[in-house]
């Protein structure tokens, strides 16, 4: 739906939907939903990550009650409240990180909540970069450097 709901508004309006006007519809679509028992969707987040221009990235999570909320990192899942605790620690520093140390900082935090040790082929990377927002999936050498560069720095 979120698809639709962004083409919608660039074939209305002739540029691409800002990522905190998008999380607003997908939420009040949500909060529709919870008005009655039958249709409400039971734990479903939604976190959609973009670049605005006059923004710049941004991160924002959706709930299945029609809350969305601008976040700097989040977390969804099983451990959430863990990695939310993870990442509070590090948001200080984590403004004037390079893309580079963003990703180690969300693998550390994934191997930290689950308390395991990750090889390349065993998780994906994703992320978006950059001021026109390209998404890029990491390969499996890239994955493995970062492993490698975590690996040093707690020897």
């Amino acid at each position: 739906r979120a698809r639709y709901e962004a083409a919608e508004y660039k074939y209305k309006y002739g540029y691409t939907i800002p990522v905190h006007v998008l999380a607003k519809r997908i939420a009040d679509i949500a909060q529709v939903n919870t008005q009655s028992a039958s249709m409400r969707p039971l734990a479903t987040v939604c976190i959609l990550i973009g670049v605005d221009d006059e923004k710049g990235p941004q991160v924002f999570k959706v709930d299945c009650a029609g809350h969305f909320l601008p976040f700097f990192g989040t977390a969804s899942g099983a451990k959430e409240q863990e990695a939310v605790n993870f990442l509070e620690k590090r948001v200080g520093d984590m403004k004037g990180y390079s893309a580079d140390e963003t990703v180690r900082t969300a693998i550390m935090c994934l191997g930290s909540v689950l308390g395991s040790d990750f090889r390349g082929n065993e998780i994906e990377v994703g992320m978006v970069e950059g001021k026109n927002g390209r998404f890029t999936v990491l390969t499996e050498e890239q994955v493995e450097a970062h492993l490698n560069a975590i690996a040093d720095t707690d020897a």
